[in-house]
């Protein structure tokens, strides 16, 4: 029996900063937790806790010294101690610090700080400090996980909010039980497939036009599919039809909403018109699963279903506990993301990628929003059959979900109610 749980292994309970607070308690060293005899006795801030000023008198002279409770980065709360803000060398920290405070002065309709803090206004800072860092954590844990030239940030200066339960975050397609992705058998022959196309490359080998201009920008209007080259193409990685499945190409922010609309994405640099800024992942499930999940949305009052139905109302992706950024990109009524069915690997047109572009150019520090009830207009025979069923399925959570909702985009033109 014994020789059969050779390989086994339990995980640990404790965080890696656990462990490096019980060993710096007990002067263990430990080179995977990076504590050793050089830094055993290092004192680093990890954050700072709470604040008062003290006022001293020496003979006829009055002074000030601004005092901060310290937490100890690798040493329990225990051993937390006031310190002199002139011993202090955390510039970033203490600016850290004092956004918080003067937060929670607007929060408490209060003018001016207090010599000493009340214990509910510390509880609060505190909260915040450990906060940040667990959604630090998580920040990179997300940016671990993908090879994006944009970086992940996340951010909550509204409430206590921490990362969501239930929710993994993927990089690609989680395909659902019975569900099978066939990759492509051949690929194009092209040296130059924007300038010089064999055949029509692949978009035109699918008599479908090519999508992208030379800055990679898609020039096709929506409801036209889009022809990536794909791993059996002659063309490398810079061919300028390989543009969805390079990433995202923009750093972006998951933030805290301040009007109740949970979380929300923002970009951290500006995008430039009809560019790709990325793709809705999630599992991929058939409708008849979406439809027994979606009464279950309904109660719980969300919904991440969008129906991949470019040809055939067969399949469905689900963020909800599957997901990358897209899961947090909220509604509009007037967006600044507009949806495309994308192929690449894969040609299957029940299965087509979802991707979104840039209606137009969006600021930096702009938030990102798609319509959740966006309509196309026919334009032409080839996109006729995406149209009419995109308008009535081709989003997050209809017709599947049956509630009403209010709108909170606070756009002019907003039409009150997402469904």
């Amino acid at each position: 029996m014994a020789e059969n749980l050779k390989e086994c292994k339990v995980a640990c309970l404790a965080t890696f900063d656990q462990l490096e607070v019980v060993c710096r308690e007990e002067w263990v060293k430990c080179q995977e937790l990076g504590v050793n005899k050089n830094n055993l006795c290092d004192y680093e801030v990890e954050y700072l806790c709470n604040y008062k000023r003290n006022f001293m008198t020496d003979g006829k002279r009055q002074e000030t010294q601004d005092l901060y409770l310290v937490k100890w980065k690798g040493y329990p709360e225990s051993m937390n101690s006031w310190e002199p803000q002139q011993n202090l060398k955390c510039t970033d920290l203490l600016n850290q610090f004092w956004e918080d405070l003067m937060r929670e002065m607007v929060r408490l309709k209060k003018r001016n700080v207090p010599k000493k803090l009340d214990a509910s206004i510390v509880s609060n800072l505190v909260q915040r400090a450990k906060l940040r860092q667990t959604l630090k954590l998580w920040e990179n844990h997300l940016n671990s996980l993908g090879s994006d030239k944009g970086r992940i940030y996340v951010e909550n200066l509204v409430d206590m909010e921490g990362p969501p339960k239930n929710f993994t975050y993927i990089t690609d397609y989680k395909v659902g039980d019975g569900i099978s992705l066939n990759e492509v058998a051949v690929g194009c022959e092209c040296t130059d497939c924007l300038n010089s196309p064999l055949e029509g490359c692949c978009a035109g080998a699918s008599q479908h036009k090519f999508a992208y201009n030379d800055s990679g920008q898609v020039r096709i209007r929506p409801g036209l599919p889009i022809y990536e080259c794909n791993r059996r193409c002659s063309c490398g990685p810079d061919c300028p039809n390989r543009v969805v499945q390079r990433g995202i190409q923009y750093s972006l922010c998951i933030f805290r909403t301040d009007n109740g609309r949970g979380w929300g994405v923002r970009t951290m640099e500006r995008i430039r018109k009809n560019t790709f800024v990325m793709e809705y992942v999630g599992e991929i499930i058939t409708t008849e699963e979406a439809e027994r999940r979606g009464h279950v949305y309904d109660k719980e009052g969300a919904t991440y279903l969008f129906d991949l139905d470019y040809v055939d109302d067969e399949y469905t992706v689900d963020a909800a506990h599957y997901g990358n950024i897209s899961h947090f990109v909220n509604h509009s009524c007037d967006p600044n993301l507009q949806v495309y069915n994308v192929f690449i690997e894969n040609l299957d047109e029940r299965l087509p990628r979802i991707a979104f572009f840039a209606t137009r150019a969006i600021k930096q520090g702009e938030e990102l929003t798609f319509d959740y009830n966006m309509r196309i207009d026919p334009v032409d025979a080839e996109s006729t059959k995406m149209d009419s069923n995109f308008s009535l399925t081709g989003l997050p959570g209809s017709p599947k979900k049956r509630m009403r909702v209010e709108c909170k985009c606070g756009v002019p033109t907003c039409r009150k109610y997402l469904f």
